[in-house]
C-alpha cells in the first residue's frame, strides 16, 4: 500500500539492533545479514513512529476549572488573563500561584500522571514548558521536575525554557524581563536544565522587542528559539520568530501568508495547537492553506496546560487539527511524528528509517486514517521505545 502519501509497505519487516532501526522495507526484501535476529510477528497490525508530542505544559500546580465556568458565563480568555491573580479569578498567573506553592514532588507526582496518559496513546517524545514559576526558584524547580519524567518513564523529555510566559504581578514587564527572566535562563543552562527558549509574544504578555532580547540570550547560550506568536492578534511575533530562525511558532492563528513566506524562508515549523482553539472558543483558524502554499511544516500538539488547552490526549488533538483546520489525516500524522520532530530540533526520530532511533507505535489498526479519524478511541497496541518494548 505505497502512493497514499504515509509511505506504507505492506508486510513489512523492521531491523532493530540496539537502539537503532537497522533496516525496513517489504518482509520478502530482507537482507540475509538479519537471518539470525530473533523475531515477532505483529499480525498484520500498523507501525508508526512513535507520536511526539511537541507542545506542552504538563508541569504545574492546581487547576483552573474555575476558569472554565467563567469562559461559560460570558468571560473572553483575555478578560480572564488580565483579572488573574487569586484561585477565584483565572489565567495563567493563578497557575502561577499554585505552582510556586507545590513542592517538587508534588509537581513530579501530578506530571507523571499527565505523562502516562500520553504515554498511553503510542508518545514516545513530549516537549515539557517551564513558565508558571516566574520567579527563580519555582522556574528551576519546573526543569528539574520536567527533566525527572524521562527518568521515571520510558519516555523522551525536552525542555523549553518558558520565563516570558506573562507578566508577573509584582513588577512591570522590562524589570522582570531584566531581574529575573535572563539570569533565571542563564542559571537554567548552567545547571543543563534547558533544550531550547521559547516566549509568549501577546498584548497579554510580551512585545516583540521584549522577547528580542529574550532571544538574545538565547543565541548567545548556543540555545534555539521557539514562540507562542500570533494566537490571540497579530503584533509581529511570527516575523520574529522567522528572524531568528526559531525552531517553531506555536498557534499562529492570526499568521498571514506574509508570515508563511517568512516561516517557509526561515525553515520553521509551525505548531497548530487546536486544543486551544476549541476551549477559548476561538473562531480565527490557522491560514493553513498558506502554509501549504509557501511550503511550511506544520506540526500539531496538545498545548496540555491548565487554563486554555486542558486536552490529554495528542490523537484527539490529531482528530481535531482535521476537522477544524482541515488538515488532511496524512498532514496530521506527519504534525505528530516527522515535523513534531523537526519542531524540537529533532533528527533522529520521527520516521521509520535505518540510522533512526528505534521509537514506536504499534496499532490495533490497519489503515493510518484510523488514527485521526477516532473520537475517544485508542487503538494503540504497543510501544517501542530506543529498541525496548516500553508499557
Amino acid at each position: 500500500m505505497t502512493g497514499s502519501g504515509y509511505g506504507l509497505i505492506s508486510d513489512a519487516a523492521i531491523a532493530i539492533q540496539d537502539a537503532s532501526v537497522a533496516w525496513v522495507g517489504p518482509r520478502s526484501n530482507l537482507p540475509a545479514e538479519y537471518a539470525d535476529f530473533s523475531r515477532r510477528g505483529l499480525d498484520g497490525r500498523l507501525v508508526t513512529p512513535g507520536l511526539i508530542d511537541c507542545h506542552t505544559h504538563i508541569v504545574h500546580g492546581g487547576n483552573r476549572a474555575r476558569e472554565f465556568e467563567m469562559r461559560l458565563e460570558g468571560a473572553s480568555y483575555e478578560e480572564i488573563a488580565r483579572a488573574g491573580g487569586g484561585r477565584a479569578g483565572g489565567g495563567i498567573v493563578s497557575t502561577v500561584s499554585a505552582t510556586r506553592e507545590a513542592s517538587e514532588e508534588t509537581l513530579l507526582k501530578t506530571a507523571l500522571s499527565r505523562a502516562d496518559a500520553l504515554i498511553a496513546e503510542g508518545v514516545t517524545t513530549i516537549e515539557v514548558k517551564s513558565g508558571y514559576g516566574l520567579d527563580r526558584d519555582t522556574e528551576l524547580k519546573m526543569l528539574r521536575v520536567a527533566r525527572a519524567i524521562a527518568a521515571q518513564r520510558p519516555v523522551r523529555v525536552l525542555t523549553s525554557f518558558l520565563g516570558a510566559h506573562a507578566k508577573p504581578k509584582e513588577m512591570d514587564a522590562d524589570t522582570y524581563i531584566d531581574t529575573i527572566c535572563l539570569p533565571t535562563l542563564q542559571e537554567a543552562h548552567a545547571e543543563g536544565l534547558v533544550d531550547a527558549v521559547d516566549g509568549f509574544c501577546e498584548g497579554i504578555a510580551f512585545s516583540p522587542d521584549q522577547i528580542a532580547r529574550v532571544f538574545d540570550k538565547a543565541v548567545e547560550l548556543g540555545l534555539p528559539v521557539k514562540l507562542h506568536a500570533e494566537q490571540l492578534s497579530n503584533i509581529g511575533g511570527t516575523a520574529l520568530a522567522a528572524r531568528y530562525g526559531a525552531l517553531s511558532a506555536d498557534h499562529v492563528e492570526y499568521a498571514t501568508e506574509t508570515d508563511a513566506e517568512a516561516l517557509a524562508q526561515a525553515g520553521t515549523v509551525a505548531v497548530l495547537l487546536p486544543g486551544a482553539y476549541y476551549a477559548i472558543n476561538e473562531t480565527q483558524a490557522p491560514p493553513v492553506d498558506a502554509f501549504r502554499k509557501c511550503g511550511v511544516p506544520m506540526a500539531v500538539g496538545t498545548d496540555w496546560n491548565p487554563g486554555s488547552s486542558p486536552l490529554g490526549s495528542l490523537l484527539l488533538a490529531m482528530n481535531m487539527s482535521c476537522t477544524l483546520f482541515g488538515l488532511t489525516p496524512v498532514e496530521a500524522l506527519a504534525g505528530t511524528t516527522r515535523n513534531a520532530a523537526r519542531a524540537l530540533g529533532l533528527s533522529d526520530v520521527g520516521t521509520i528509517a535505518p540510522g533512526q532511533r528505534a521509537d514506536l507505535a504499534v496499532w490495533n489498526a490497519a489503515d493510518p486514517a484510523e488514527l485521526s479519524y477516532g473520537i475517544g478511541i485508542n487503538p494503540l497496541y504497543s510501544r517501542i521505545v530506543a529498541g525496548r518494548e516500553a508499557p
